[in-house]
């Protein structure tokens, strides 16, 4: 079965949807004998430079991945003029791209950038292939975390696109039960065409460790009640309330906040941290991979967090992987997000209001004055946890990508067949 995404974040990016995607198709090829083709854009990092431009397209290759760079303007995306730029001209390039694949089984669009499942369909269309969109964010909702770019005709474009997809697609996958309701409700999707397979962590790279590792000892953690954030610092989390919560709890010894990781709010943090002169923040670069296992362990408390309003538009992926480490949580979101139902559950984490300091720092000070707690809770997290291991995960992908490349026949058959 060949199988052709398309998404613009792509290994070696280090977004969270580039690392599930990369994860998702080394897995195809190494588990279940797929062959897999991305879409891809130039790699973002500094460090992954792409040279010098060769025309519009090229071709590369990663543990058997079929690799298509679509090319596109690098343009800052401090701005919407450059991100806009950069999103269009990747599209376009994508468009092409999608047309020089081999005859794919399967089309699956992401939504980096959101219009990208227009050059999936388009690909699908001249090869006959079905298409699934594979959520990961709904637009044009996640506009309002722009400041500098609103506008009444670019989100209707999007929002337009987004209904055209989803009556198009042979399967549309929510990442949870909100995601899904907002795309039957909001986007017109087929309730019988749309179904849930969420994020994952790889519960055996990440498990409960000790404190004392490595990571700790190398950043002065080991003796740290550590209250750490970990992944992308970016617009849809709120992390100012995180600042601020440590400076309500700068008085507290031995309480330290680590925020593990980069993004564009870092700059921002950093300097709200000084201008309160908050002593008990730490930000750390980017945990590689591979010590991600030791980075978890160094915490003791975890803080997840979304703005107000994005309840069921973005599902924080980090969520699994600190279920997977055996960690408890703090999470600020919305009572609707997928994480507070989880949550309430799995009794593994506490829930704080979205951008509330005060109830941040006190929930986060229930887990330093109660460590039985914070204990029980951790192991009730690796249990969550361990429902959402990579494999298992993945295995539903497979299963999905070979139902809708069935003959229709064969699949009217297979739903009639009774179920064990």
């Amino acid at each position: 079965m060949h199988i052709a995404f398309f998404n613009r974040s792509f290994y070696p990016d280090t977004t969270a949807t580039s690392q599930l995607l990369t994860d998702l198709c080394e897995d195809l090829i190494r588990e279940h004998g797929c062959r897999v083709s991305v879409v891809a854009g130039v790699p973002l990092l500094p460090s992954a430079a792409a040279g010098p431009a060769r025309g519009v397209l090229s071709r590369e290759s990663h543990h058997g991945i079929e690799i298509f760079r679509a090319r596109g303007t690098r343009f800052s995306k401090q701005r919407f003029i450059g991100r806009a730029s950069n999103y269009v001209t990747y599209f376009l390039s994508a468009c092409y791209a999608g047309f020089r694949l081999d005859r794919p089984d399967v089309v699956v669009a992401l939504t980096d950038p959101p219009i990208i499942g227009l050059a999936a369909w388009l690909s699908g269309k001249r090869f006959g292939a079905p298409l699934v969109m594979a959520f990961k964010d709904l637009f044009p909702e996640v506009t309002v975390l722009i400041d500098d770019f609103h506008s009444d005709a670019v989100n209707a474009m999007l929002q337009g696109v987004n209904k055209f997809l989803v009556r198009r697609a042979a399967c549309n996958v929510a990442l949870g039960e909100t995601m899904r309701r907002r795309l039957i409700e909001n986007k017109g999707a087929p309730a019988d065409r749309t179904t849930i397979i969420a994020d994952w962590a790889d519960t055996t790279a990440i498990a409960p460790g000790p404190k004392r590792n490595p990571f700790a000892e190398a950043h002065g953690l080991e003796d740290k009640f550590v209250v750490m954030h970990s992944g992308n610092l970016g617009l849809s989390q709120s992390l100012e309330t995180l600042v601020d919560a440590a400076g309500l709890l700068r008085d507290v010894p031995r309480l330290q906040v680590v925020f593990v990781g980069e993004g564009v709010k870092k700059a921002e943090l950093q300097e709200r941290a000084r201008a309160l002169q908050v002593t008990n923040v730490t930000f750390l670069p980017f945990t590689p991979k591979e010590r991600l296992g030791e980075s978890f362990a160094t915490a003791d408390v975890f803080v997840i967090s979304l703005q107000r309003g994005l309840a069921g538009y973005i599902v924080p992926s980090k969520l699994y992987g600190i279920l997977a480490a055996g960690r408890p949580y703090v999470a600020a979101v919305e009572e609707q997000c997928e994480v507070a139902a989880l949550t309430r559950r799995h009794e593994c984490g506490l829930l704080a209001e979205p951008g509330n300091a005060r109830e941040l720092a006190d929930q986060i000070l229930a887990f330093y004055g109660d460590r039985l707690m914070a204990s029980r809770y951790g192991a009730n997290a690796r249990t969550a946890g361990l429902g959402f291991d990579r494999r298992a995960q993945v295995k539903r992908y497979v299963d999905l990508f070979r139902q809708v490349s069935r003959p229709p026949a064969a699949q009217s058959a297979a739903a009639a067949e009774p179920q064990a």
